[in-house]
């Protein structure tokens, strides 16, 4: 697919360079007779502008004094190669530590919710006022507390995302389909208040926890801290805790499942409506260790997904959401039958097990159908006997009981669980009963198996990325041999808790560290995009299962994957294109990666280093006294994201700040605050060698005669241990740009996952070349300049890259000093303007083109540079991009039109995006080429250039005469959108059957000799001769 350059610019990346452009309407006045453009003219331009800008840069910045300084200390500090195995194994062992402390709360909650159950006496007549989240603190129209409600004091709390909290007690949620006082929920409820005293216990023990919560089996929820819900704009609370992937994963075992589905004639109208919510319903009980197919049945068999013929997809978001559209194209026309529908199901079942591709653990058929005119013992007595492997789940469609007694016979037949559905307000209650039965082996084990979900997003619990640990909750009353599930308990930890432990000062400039399931998906790494902006920050529709080889997309083979999901202990490499600055700019660096498993959790992560400065590390020596007076200074700050100092360990240091807490350490006699020692001294080191700079920059700002047009606003500095400084030339109020080193401004800040934009950039440059850019919030200009500089320590590329400084300075300010170096061009008649990267930045009122990249703006000129080898194109890929659908009346006329990042040209007709893969170009400029002339023919007329490198920066000038039109010149650039499934429907199957290495979780229950096969559903018993027909059959099963 190609798209017009002209729609498309935003998503193309560039390189560091900065253009000059320069379109002179009258070469003769600047050339007299000599043809094309005179380079040593240019030459002079860029030498004079060059030298010009530096000695602003430089003075304001302070960066010769800063250098000065680290020079000083060169021969007293240790340059040390980083040691990327004893990181990851170190980072893994904190994680670990973690994670087990998480684990160690969940045990004591079930231990004590098995206790307290034990200890209850179940009274159908129980009255019993508890604390209802929704109606807590709500009065009357008397003002009179409301029943369930009562008063309940709220405080805000900002460890749990600033929401108004009670930290001595919990509440309980009943789904809005419940009734709140049904005699199950409220003893339910009453025994597990036992759980209050364990919440509160288990956060003095580890104050960094956050929510806890018991997700009864019934259906309510009880949650800790206690917290006031509200309804959405219908009155209704959807939430169910026994839909969560948390509790799920606790509550079963994997499993491999068909789902039969009937479409005979029988089924038209609301049956068939019922029965498509029955299996969307189903497939929302499915994860990612489960896999699964449907099959739509009348007198024939046809799979909903037709390529996918005797086989079974995993489970995850994006096959469940495949499916279900093609839910909504079945009909009903003909006669069923059923014994042909189970045997294609049974041996489906049984090949995908013999592949050993699928969950090799618990197996069931859900039979979604108005009735079966009999028993079929004849298939299971072929398939599924004696063993019954296999569990049968009927689920009878309508409120005809005809068939009740045979539906009901195969599910006590095969350990499974029959329920009749009339109407679609019974659905989830009724659906939700097949997942008790797949515990009863768990149960009668008695194994509480720790799980832990991928990561995710709930909107209930705040807006963070996190990860749940569950585990089981059973009945240990001596009379519940057959195996009773009474919930999950669970915990969340936002992943933001896992960055805190990450070491980011000894992974370098560009380092990172990331980490992924046992599925391959990403738990953390600093390429994951989870959400996009459309109004406001909404979550993409796969954002939870984006696998590690969608970001390491250079890695063809996936070894790295491969290897981190068989949780293996070792080392790779290979060369990586990272984009930075929102995907606007390049880098090319060759990366290292050490990872291992992390015991004890299904996760392995993983560290990346750079090669060259990235591999290196320097330790300096200051005393406490003299490093913690510079690091109490107004003007030092340190990243807010880094943990220096552990402050969510104890209640009584959640209040200081990092550099308090440093400073408690380091002189407390008793402290009980644990800290990085090594960051620790290597921070107070930085804060004595650049302290200097305060006083410089002061001085810079008292001298009158300095700056006095206020053209340069800000300096700063960052060092490689996430200290920073800064110093105003200007009032606040004056900024131009007031965003700048503000949380605001997260690609401008030391974050726990990068180190700010203009310090990675300083550090890919030639020492002592500042790097110029200009800010964009998104597609607002900031009217300033950045210009940064990278500090080295030694004079060899071992050496670590110590610190960055820069300073902002006002567009126009940048402009005028341009047009003072050169001068002989703004005697023209002509148009003179500036590009950085891939914006175009305009001198004159006449262009208001910022924002617009190079090529966009001179089509012809860039087109010659690439022919030229000037600049290479580079291919990238995006496999988190989203494309807009613009959907007609059928999804035949559904298209992809356009990437989200990209700007729409269409406004018309519904549209909705979707996730899909992108192939997109970077442009790069050749570093070896420093000047150049060329001619451009634009349909017969000869057009001349030049382009110039800049001194010591990034910054390169084109001049171009402006004799020629070469409006007609455009610059194409190919945007594919790589998803075959919207084009190719072979390429779409080979996609859905097409299954990465996984490693599968290591319990398994998938039955139990114990179990009682008798209580397997229905409203009523069974007749009398289907009873005597089924006792002596169980009977002869069990014996064998």
């Amino acid at each position: 697919m190609l798209w017009n350059w002209r729609i498309l610019f935003p998503h193309v990346c560039c390189a560091s360079f900065l253009l000059f452009w320069i379109m002179l309407g009258t070469v003769v006045e600047v050339m007299g007779s000599q043809p094309g453009i005179p380079l040593s003219v240019v030459k002079l331009w860029a030498s004079a502008f060059g030298g010009e800008i530096k000695s602003i840069s430089a003075k304001y910045s302070g960066s010769q004094l800063l250098q000065k300084k680290y020079k000083e200390f060169e021969k007293s500090v240790r340059v040390e190669e980083i040691d990327g195995m004893k990181v990851v194994k170190t980072l893994a062992k904190k994680m670990e530590e973690m994670f087990r402390m998480k684990k160690e709360a969940m045990r004591r909650l079930v231990e004590a919710a098995e206790e307290a159950h034990l200890q209850h006496e179940e009274d159908p007549e129980l009255q019993y006022e508890y604390f209802n989240a929704v109606l807590i603190n709500e009065v009357d129209e008397e003002g009179n507390n409301v029943e369930l409600g009562g008063e309940f004091v709220l405080e805000p709390n900002d460890h749990f995302n600033n929401l108004s909290v009670n930290l001595s007690l919990s509440v309980v949620q009943v789904p809005t389909n419940m009734y709140n006082k049904d005699p199950a929920i409220v003893n339910g409820v009453y025994w597990s208040e036992a759980l209050n005293k364990v919440f509160v216990d288990n956060f003095e023990k580890d104050p960094s926890l956050i929510w806890q919560y018991f997700g009864s089996a019934k259906g309510f929820f009880r949650q800790y801290p206690g917290v006031k819900w509200h309804p959405d704009e219908h009155g209704v609370i959807a939430f169910d805790c026994r839909n969560r992937k948390w509790y799920i994963q606790a509550a079963t075992s994997p499993k491999d499942m068909v789902i039969l589905v009937d479409v005979s004639g029988s089924m038209k109208g609301l049956r068939l409506t019922i029965a498509r919510q029955t299996v969307s319903s189903i497939l929302d009980t499915l994860g990612d260790d489960d896999f699964f197919n449907i099959i739509a049945y009348n007198q024939e068999m046809h799979y909903v997904e037709p390529c996918l013929n005797g086989t079974l997809v995993r489970a995850d978001r994006n096959n469940k959401a495949h499916f279900r559209e093609h839910l909504d194209k079945l009909f009903a026309k003909g006669i069923g039958l059923l014994g042909d529908a189970l045997t294609e199901a049974f041996t489906i079942l049984n090949d995908f097990n013999q592949t050993g591709h699928g969950s090799v653990c618990s197996q069931a058929i859900m039979l979604v159908t108005d009735g079966a005119t009999q028993m079929y013992d004849d298939v299971f007595a072929k398939f599924n006997w004696p063993d019954r492997k296999v569990r049968i789940f009927p689920y009878l469609i309508g409120r005809e009981s005809a068939f009740a007694d045979n539906m009901k016979w195969m599910a006590c037949a095969n350990k499974g669980y029959f329920s009749q559905i009339s109407t679609l307000a019974d659905v989830q209650e009724n659906v939700m009963r097949y997942l008790h039965v797949m515990s009863r082996p768990k149960v009668i084990d008695h194994e509480h198996d720790t799980v832990w979900t991928e990561a995710y997003v709930d909107s209930t619990k705040g807006p963070s990325l996190m990860t749940t640990v569950a585990m089981p909750v059973f009945s240990t009353k001596n009379e519940t041999v057959s195996g009773i599930l009474l919930g999950v308990v669970g915990t969340d930890i936002p992943l933001q808790e896992l960055m805190k432990i990450i070491p980011k000062h000894l992974l370098g400039i560009h380092g990172y560290a990331f980490a992924i399931t046992n599925n391959g998906y990403i738990l953390t790494h600093p390429d994951l995009r989870p959400l996009y902006q459309e109004g406001q920050k909404r979550r993409k529709p796969n954002y939870s299962s984006v696998d590690l080889s969608e970001v390491e997309w250079e890695d063809k083979d996936d070894f790295l994957r491969n290897a981190m999901v068989n949780r293996k202990t070792g080392t790779f490499s290979m060369e990586v294109k990272k984009t930075v600055d929102k995907g606007k700019r390049l880098l090319k660096m060759h990366n290292d990666y050490f990872y291992t498993e992390v015991k004890g959790t299904p996760f392995s992560v993983g560290v990346a280093l750079s090669r060259g400065h990235g591999k290196f590390f320097f330790r300096g020596n200051v005393s406490v006294e003299a490093g913690l007076l510079d690091l109490e200074q107004p003007d030092v700050a340190l990243a807010d994201e880094w943990t220096y100092c552990n402050t969510d360990e104890h209640h009584e240091h959640r209040s200081l700040s990092q550099i308090q807490a440093i400073k408690l350490y380091l002189t407390g006699r008793k402290p009980h605050i644990k800290c990085d020692r090594e960051l620790v001294q290597e921070v107070l080191f930085d804060a004595v060698v650049t302290a200097p700079l305060e006083a410089y920059w002061t001085g810079l700002a008292l001298n009158k005669s300095e700056n006095s047009d206020k053209g340069v606003e800000i300096a700063y500095l960052g060092t490689r241990t996430g200290l920073s400084r800064t110093s105003l030339f200007v009032v606040p109020e004056h900024l131009s740009n007031q965003d700048f080193l503000t949380a605001e401004d997260k690609e401008g800040v030391f974050n726990a996952d990068h180190f700010p934009l203009w310090y990675k950039r300083a550090a890919e440059q030639v020492p002592g070349t500042f790097v110029y850019s200009i800010p964009f919030g998104g597609n607002e200009n900031k009217s300033v300049v950045l210009a940064s500089t990278a500090i080295q320590l030694l004079d060899d590329r071992k050496s670590p890259i110590v610190a960055s400084v820069g300073i902002q300075m006002k567009l126009d300010f940048f402009q005028r000093k341009f047009w003072t170096a050169s001068r002989q061009c703004a005697a023209l008649d002509g148009k003179c303007t500036i590009s950085c990267d891939n914006e175009y930045l305009p001198l004159n009122k006449h262009l208001p083109q910022t924002g617009l990249f190079f090529g966009e703006v001179e089509s012809a000129v860039m087109n010659k540079l690439l022919l030229m080898g000037s600049f290479k194109r580079i291919t990238l890929y995006d496999y988190q991009a989203l494309c807009r659908v613009y959907a007609g009346s059928s999804d035949s006329a559904r298209s992809l039109s356009h990437v989200s990042t990209c700007v729409s040209f269409m406004s018309r007709g519904k549209t909705m995006m979707v996730p899909c893969d992108t192939e997109y170009p970077a442009f790069v400029s050749e570093r070896t080429i420093k000047e150049t002339t060329g001619n451009i023919d634009c349909e017969g007329c000869a057009r001349s250039f030049v382009i110039q490198q800049i001194p010591s920066s990034n910054l390169f000038m084109v001049v171009v005469d402006n004799k020629c039109d070469c409006s007609s010149v455009w610059f194409i650039i190919s945007i594919s959108i790589l998803n075959p499934s919207a084009h190719n429907e072979s390429l779409k199957c080979d996609r859905l059957k097409f299954q990465k290495d996984r490693k599968r979780p290591e319990t398994c229950h998938p039955f139990h000799p114990e179990e009682n096969a008798m209580e397997c559903g229905g409203t009523a018993g069974l007749s009398a001769p289907l009873t005597a027909a089924l006792l002596p059959l169980l009977a002869t099963l069990i014996s064998r």
